[in-house]
């Protein structure tokens, strides 16, 4: 790696990959001994959408809706719409 001017360096794509390092991640240098550490403090890697259908499989049947109709958990969630005639 060469360092920019600025003082910058690219982190090779297999490393941020394995580190799951990606735009708005912070990372920190730690010098010790040897030279110095990359320290990942945060990752900020994008949800696939893998990880989102291994998200919405563990929320499957998490709500009990005890036999509501959508229009009556939809008004149960945000109170009855005044802007309708009634029925």
């Amino acid at each position: 790696m060469r360092v920019t001017e600025k003082g910058q360096v690219t982190i090779p794509k297999d490393i941020r990959d394995r580190l799951k390092i990606g735009p708005g991640s912070e990372v920190d240098f730690v010098a010790d001994e040897k030279g110095a550490r990359l320290v990942v403090l945060s990752s900020r890697i994008e949800p696939s959408q893998d990880d989102f259908e291994s998200w919405l499989g563990s929320m499957s049947g998490t709500l009990d809706t005890s036999g509501m109709t959508t229009d009556e958990l939809m008004e149960w969630l945000r109170g009855p719409r005044d802007d309708l005639s009634p029925r």
